[in-house]
């Protein structure tokens, strides 16, 4: 029985394909994202906006300032059965004021938010900074 090609020699260009399925990736337009320019620009304006170019604001690495912080709440848990402790050792620079403090504790840190030295002075505690730096508002 002679073969599919063998059959078409010579009647048919295309041996019954179409023009370009017999192609790589012809009749699918291109592999992977080819065309997006071309022939599938709508597809990309409707279902990949925004693809290229760079998108919001990188800041200088030097202008940054990434707090390593903790709540009040949780200094209270840490401490256990003393009453005072330093952040700073812990590799902690910021004291934030979420949650309730219930009894005095004296805390250094470098840097503390007005609501957490407020509570903190409140229950009958102290909050030090490290560095002579003024309480920050949150």
């Amino acid at each position: 029985m002679p073969s599919r090609t063998n059959k078409f020699r010579g009647r048919s260009r295309y041996h019954g394909r179409g023009k370009k399925a017999g192609r790589g990736a012809g009749k699918r337009g291109g592999r992977g994202n080819a065309g997006l320019n071309k022939h599938r620009l709508m597809t990309r304006l409707k279902y990949m906006p925004g693809h290229w170019g760079m998108h919001g604001f990188n800041r200088d690495p030097s202008l940054r300032t990434v707090h390593n912080s903790v709540n009040v709440s949780v200094v209270e848990n840490m401490l256990g059965d003393d009453d005072t402790i330093n952040l700073g050792e812990m590799g902690i620079d910021k004291l934030l004021g979420s949650g309730r403090v219930t009894r005095a504790l004296h805390i250094t840190v470098e840097h503390a938010s007005a609501r957490a030295v407020e509570k903190i002075e409140a229950a009958g505690g102290s909050v030090t900074l490290a560095e002579g730096d003024e309480w920050e508002e949150e």
